[in-house]
């Protein structure tokens, strides 16, 4: 492979990271917007009768979890993504 080449390579790489990084932020924004009723009506419908009084606290803890877990997995899933181009461009 020329240089030319490996450098187009290194810096369609380095595009792609970037717009993994921008689009991460970008859609775990709207996600957190979209979901935020959802989690939080999930939460009181079906584990705030469970609880006793006051306990909106943990409630809210159980959501924060919830988020949290779900941006977790969102990242790793998209890292994998950018780590596979990675090894196809610098295998050829």
């Amino acid at each position: 492979m020329t240089d030319k080449k490996v450098k187009e390579n290194k810096l369609h790489v380095a595009v792609l990271k970037q717009m993994v990084t921008l689009s991460t932020s970008a859609f775990g924004l709207v996600m957190a917007l979209a979901w935020n009723n959802v989690i939080q009506e999930t939460v009181k419908t079906y584990i705030e009768p469970y609880l006793s009084k006051g306990s909106s606290l943990f409630s809210l803890l159980i959501y924060a979890l919830l988020i949290t877990v779900l941006g977790v997995f969102v990242t790793l899933q998209l890292s994998k993504a950018v780590k596979k181009v990675e090894d196809l461009t610098t295998a050829d």
